[in-house]
């Protein structure tokens, strides 16, 4: 009996190591790797700026001779970006020496904006419009404006650009002369 037992207890400990694990590696499954994000390809236009323009002021008054000079000013304003879209409100001041022939001259154009324009990533294509009020020798009048513009971000703090508008004056200082004009402008500006 003595025998059955030590050759019992040689088997279960020759045979226990066997039974402790499997024979071959375990395998090990790689954790799950999230997806990447997809690329943000707009960029960002949130923010204050303040910045200066330069450009050409048209101006055609009704019975009195065209004029153009050069505009020059400083705009500022507010832009927010929902993703492609950006709504902004901006306030400028051209100052000129515009001579309208002799019969008036225009000194200084201010304006209210409105602008909404889709982000194209470093480019922002918009519309805008809103109020002008020009300084003239007849008087002071206010009128409407609309135009385009684009932006491009040169870094994430500077921004350069240019716009395209067109105004309307009607009985400019009770003088019973309306005009038409027109300005395009190169435009710098630092956003904070």
């Amino acid at each position: 009996m003595t025998r059955i037992i030590s050759t019992a207890a040689i088997v279960a400990a020759l045979s226990s190591p066997a039974f402790a694990g499997n024979v071959s590696e375990p395998v090990i499954e790689p954790a799950p790797v999230a997806p990447a994000p997809a690329p943000n390809l707009g960029g960002d236009w949130t923010g204050a700026y303040i910045g200066g323009q330069i450009g050409q002021l048209d101006v055609e008054p009704e019975g009195a001779p065209d004029g153009d000079d050069v505009a020059y000013g400083v705009h500022g304003g507010y832009n927010y970006d929902f993703g492609r879209f950006v709504l902004g409100g901006e306030v400028d001041y051209d100052a000129t020496d515009l001579d309208l022939g002799g019969a008036a001259s225009v000194d200084s154009v201010l304006r209210g904006k409105l602008k909404a324009g889709y982000d194209f990533g470093q480019v922002l294509a918009y519309v805008t419009g809103g109020a002008a009020r020009a300084d003239t020798s007849l008087g002071d009048e206010t009128g409407e404006f609309y135009g385009l513009g684009v932006s491009y971000q040169v870094t994430d703090q500077w921004i350069v650009g240019a716009e395209l508008l067109e105004h309307q004056f009607d009985d400019i200082g009770g003088s019973g002369i309306d005009a038409d004009a027109r300005s395009a402008s190169v435009r710098a500006s630092f956003r904070f």
